[in-house]
This record gives structure tokens, sequence and C-alpha cells, in this order.
């Protein structure tokens, strides 16, 4: 099978965006992070979005259809639901995940995954790139401590992963799916339970990532400490066999949550928007404090998302962020979804990659940066 990159960047492999904008010219995104609610059932002790909170919008399937119709016009590739809410509290989460994939967008999602029953699994999985669950704990009580429900969620959840293997299977689908685990270095006795649990329930991969952090440290993180566990998630990858991947997110666990750029330029590869309907550039700026960054809303009667990407307003945005004006390392959130994207650039920018296509082969997931 081809590589499944879990941390990394996949922007070398679009070369035409890439000529785009070494030319100067305006990209548009390859893919969009977005959620259709803010609202969520779950409480993680890690939660971001808890701390992005901006003035609420309702985002209907008549929005998401427009909104949907645009990306495939303007040439947006994929759609990954996946961002600041629980996508699958907005009970128009199905119908946009199959009308999205039936106009030829790539679409994704990630989800506690407690809601997900056969039926719905069913309708979902054969229009869906990957599906994951994030699942942050291998004990039904840690489960519930780190993510904030009972924990006969722990029970429910790992049955719903069971049901989307077994339906992958019986369908014969393409669709990916996988675990993911978001660190806090003091969770550090759930990584070997949960790549246990993993290996029973038998995901394609559980992923084990950083916890991000806002530029004030709201959340506490302490990324010395991620040094104290490398070799509990060296011994979790050893659970990985010929059809369960075990992966820590190494780049940027060891990184000590330090940047090695200033400038952000990945966000027009890679827009994220809440689940209020707001665009701005990137997470770390959905907040109502950051207003300097907000771009427009699609649950905006008069405006469409094509438009709103021609729009001055825009490109002063994300001009703006490739500025000398904007400091990533003290500006905005710690290790970004962007990050990956971001090092590449910088270092075309600093003479030291010619951001030429890369020779292996085209990994899983193109489109999903």
């Amino acid at each position: 099978m081809a590589e499944l990159i879990l941390d990394g960047s996949k922007i070398l492999w679009h070369q035409d965006r890439l000529k785009q904008w070494k030319n100067g010219q305006r990209v548009v995104p390859i893919t969009i992070d977005m959620a259709l609610t803010q609202a969520c059932q779950y409480n993680c002790e890690f939660c971001y979005a808890n701390m992005q909170r901006n003035k609420p919008h309702k985002i209907t399937f008549p929005i998401m259809k427009n909104f949907l119709d645009d990306c495939v016009e303007v040439g947006v590739k994929a759609i990954s639901l996946v961002s600041d809410g629980e996508s699958t509290a907005n009970p128009i989460y199905e119908d946009v995940i199959v009308y999205g994939k039936k106009v030829g967008l790539d679409m994704a999602i990630a989800t506690h995954g407690n809601t997900l029953t056969e039926a719905v699994l069913r309708k979902i999985l054969p229009s869906l790139t990957y599906l994951r669950f994030n699942f942050s704990a291998g004990e039904p009580k840690r489960y519930s401590e780190i993510m904030g429900v009972d924990e006969e969620k722990f029970y429910e959840t790992s049955n719903n992963i069971k049901m989307a293997m077994k339906i992958k299977k019986e369908l014969n689908l393409d669709v990916t799916i996988g675990m993911q685990m978001v660190l806090m270095p003091k969770d550090g006795d759930q990584i070997i339970p949960l790549a246990k649990l993993g290996k029973e329930l038998r995901p394609d991969y559980l992923v084990i990532k950083h916890c991000s952090d806002d530029e004030e440290g709201t959340l506490g993180v302490d990324y010395d400490k991620y040094e104290e566990l490398y070799d509990l998630l060296h011994e979790a990858e050893s659970y990985s066999d010929e059809t369960y991947l075990v992966k820590a997110k190494w780049s940027k666990i060891t990184s000590k949550g330090i940047r090695h750029y200033n400038r952000c330029y990945g966000t027009p590869f890679h827009l994220q928007m809440s689940g209020t309907g707001l665009i701005a550039p990137c997470g770390s700026f959905f907040n109502e404090k950051y207003k300097q960054y907000h771009i427009g809303n699609i649950t905006d009667s008069n405006i469409r998302f094509k438009d709103i990407l021609k729009s001055d307003r825009y490109w002063e945005v994300m001009d703006f962020l490739a500025s000398d004006k904007f400091d990533a390392c003290s500006m905005c959130e710690t290790l970004c979804l962007q990050d990956k994207t971001n090092e590449v650039l910088d270092a075309y920018k600093k003479g030291l990659h010619d951001l030429k296509a890369p020779s292996k082969d085209i990994p899983q997931h193109l489109n999903f940066i």
C-alpha cells in the first residue's frame, strides 16, 4: 500500500499550487479543515477549541451545499470535518459528507465517534477518505477523566470502532479508519494501554500526537516533559503489525514546542474554518479577540465562499501572515496544523529547498496535505 503520512506535509505533491505560489499568484486552498458546529458532547482536558469561541451562527445544509459547490468550482480538493467542534453534533453531517463526495471532493471526519451507529457508518463510510476516532486513553477510568465523559462511553466507542472496521471489510472500502491520542505529558500512563487496545480493536492505525497550546500557554503544556515519554512511545510503536500501525508524531513531540520560522505561508494552502461558519486563516484566530484576522462567514447570505476567496480582505489577512509584521514564534499557537507545510515553504524562501516533486510514490490521502 502507499505510504500513510501521519507526521509531515504532502505539499510537495501539489506542484500546480506551488508553481502559482512561487510566481506570486494567489492560490486556492488544497484542503479546508472545518467544523459544522462549535458544540461537543465531550469535555476533553486538552481541548484547544474551548479557547477559540466566537459569535455563534448556525450552519444548515443549504449553506453547506452552496459552500461545497463553491469549493468544487474554485478548485478546493478536500474537506475535513476537523476543527473547533464535534461535527456529528450537527444532524446535517451525514448528508454533507455524502454530498461533498458526490460533487467530487475528498471528504474526511474526525470525531469522538460515540454517536456513530451502524446505519450511520454504512451511510458515510463509502464517501470518506478517512474516519478518525479521537480516543485519548486506553483504560475506561482514565478515558473518563481525560475526555470528560462517563466511563460507559469508552465501551460504546470501542464497539463503534470495531463496527466501522467490520463494515469497511464487508464492503471492501478504501476508507482509512484510525484512532488518535492527543497526549498531554501527564497522561503518559495511557500510551501503552491505548496501543494494546488498538491491537484488539484493529483500526488501520493509532497516531499519538502532541498537545498544542496557545501563545499564552493557557493549557499549561510542558513540552520538555515529553522527553520522559520517549521510551514509552517507542514501545507503543512496537505493537505495529502488517495491518495495524502505531505512529508517534515525533517531529512535533521532540520539538520542545519551538518553531524555526517566523512567517506563516501555509494558510492559503490549508485553510481552517470555525464551526460557526467563520473564515479565519487558522484555528489560532477564531476567538473574538483576534477579530483583526477574521475574513467573513459562510452563513452570511450576502456573499458566497468563492467570492470571499477572491476578496481583498481575504488576501490582506493572508499576506499579513506571510509578512515581516507577523511572528509565528510569538503570535499564535504552538505546533499548529500548518506547521509542517510552513517548514517546507520557509526553507524554500531561505534558499534551502527547491520544492521539487518527490520521486517516491504518491502517498495515501494526497489531498489532505
